[in-house]
């Protein structure tokens, strides 16, 4: 049985609503522009929370566009820049799955089709309204008898299309969860990365902060091996805003406290601590998926250097307390989550790695002691493994060995390397 991937398009597949960024072109010269944004945005959103009819919507939203086939060159260019993150570094899994990954959306074909085409998102699998234009090329209006146009139009369509396979909804609003609502889809994602909606995301099956969260959940190909989304950081204390901003943008579940809370040692993977805040050693030794550590100042007498290394926990500090390491510590701690850099650690060997194209990057911390690179390589040489590169280096008791490998193998040998004496941590790469 196939599975069917139907995905909403505007604040899902792009960052931006549509019709709200035609207006904004369209209008850009009207004196009450601000007032007639407002208008339209606020159709958008009602509809979207489901408190009026999309038919309401779109014919309100289209009478007050006052535009033309100019200015949806001006929008398709626009919007080729301001696609999903997470859908972008994900164009593999489109052409993979070219067939059954469809764009169906109460949008309008002139400026979806364009835009997601380079996607490998096939023609006749964009579902989405139409304008009607008079003869001078402006828009007058949108064919009527298209489902989509309509209240609960993505319904009526996929009914009319009788698929048949495991149906799943990806899309941000109300129309989105009608399809769940119906029974016609297995499941319905929430999809919250541009916007979330309280409305929609208490109904959903799953909320999905990215494209990668929704592709990692179900198991299928991915652009990265973890979405970040699931990485919480903690950042604790009077910490510059830039430093929140800078993690939060790279995608990791970022929380802000005053003071370390207990509740989160078992599921931090980030911890960026202001000058002056200190980590109990009993709860640093419990903070087993912790991966890194950024302190904004001398790190020696508030964190355990000692319980650091034996966990294979990645410390940057700022020992001169210099201005600008408000954005070079948590960058550093980024990098070593990223790329597997561990470039300006205090604990760890210093490694610039080059960036992952096409492989698999594999990262294993151990203890520095003889015959752990031997059984590293046994591995991979029993299992045929091509090694593209691989990298290793030692400080103290650490060892830190890096290899890029070709993505074909054996799941088995992630197991295998883990299991390897003196292993600390290990961890897989790649996007």
């Amino acid at each position: 049985m196939k599975n069917y991937y139907i995905i909403d398009f505007d604040s899902t597949f792009t960052q931006v609503e549509a019709l709200d960024e035609l207006a904004r072109i369209s209008l850009e010269n009207h004196p009450d522009k601000d007032k007639i944004y407002k208008q339209i945005e606020d159709f958008t959103n009602l509809a979207m929370e489901g408190k009026i009819s999309f038919r309401e919507s779109l014919s309100g939203r289209v009478k007050l566009l006052n535009a033309n086939k100019t200015h949806l060159n001006k929008l398709v260019a626009h919007l080729k820049k301001k696609v999903s993150r997470s859908f972008e570094r994900n164009k593999e899994f489109f052409k993979k799955n070219e067939d059954t990954a469809w764009i169906v959306s109460g949008g309008f074909k002139e400026f979806i089709t364009p835009v997601v085409t380079p996607y490998h998102i096939k023609k006749e699998n964009i579902y989405a309204n139409t304008f009607k234009f008079d003869e001078e090329g402006n828009i007058i209006g949108y064919d009527e008898n298209n489902p989509l146009s309509d209240e609960g139009g993505k319904v009526k369509l996929l009914k009319e299309l009788k698929l048949d396979g495991r149906i799943y909804g990806i899309g941000d609003g109300y129309s989105d969860f009608q399809l769940k609502e119906s029974g016609l889809i297995e499941k319905f994602f929430a999809f919250t990365e541009n916007i979330s909606r309280k409305s929609v995301t208490e109904k959903a099956d799953h909320i999905t902060p990215s494209f990668d969260e929704f592709l990692y959940v179900n198991d299928l190909p991915r652009a990265i091996s973890y979405p970040k989304n699931r990485i919480l950081c903690l950042i604790v204390g009077d910490v510059p805003e830039i430093a929140v901003h800078i993690l939060k943008r790279d995608g990791f579940s970022v929380r802000v406290k005053a003071a370390f809370e207990e509740k989160y040692t078992k599921d931090v993977g980030l911890l960026l601590l202001a000058d002056g805040i200190s980590i109990d050693e009993e709860q640093l030794a419990q903070a087993d998926k912790l991966k890194t550590i950024g302190y904004l100042g001398d790190a020696k007498a508030h964190i355990s250097k000692k319980i650091c290394t034996e966990k294979g926990i990645v410390v940057f500090d700022d020992k001169k307390n210099k201005k600008r390491n408000a954005e070079f510590i948590p960058r550093r701690m980024a990098d070593f989550i990223n790329n597997g850099d561990t470039y300006m650690s205090r604990n760890f060997p210093n490694l610039i790695l080059p960036r992952l194209t096409k492989a698999h990057r594999l990262l294993h911390i151990h203890r520095n002691v003889p015959g752990v690179m031997a059984q590293i390589n046994n591995v991979y040489a029993e299992n045929e493994i091509n090694i593209i590169s691989q990298f290793l280096m030692t400080k103290g008791d650490i060892g830190y060995a890096v290899t890029d490998i070709h993505t074909a193998y054996d799941k088995n040998v992630l197991k295998q390397l883990k299991q390897i004496d003196n292993t600390i941590k290990f961890r897989i790469l790649y996007k």
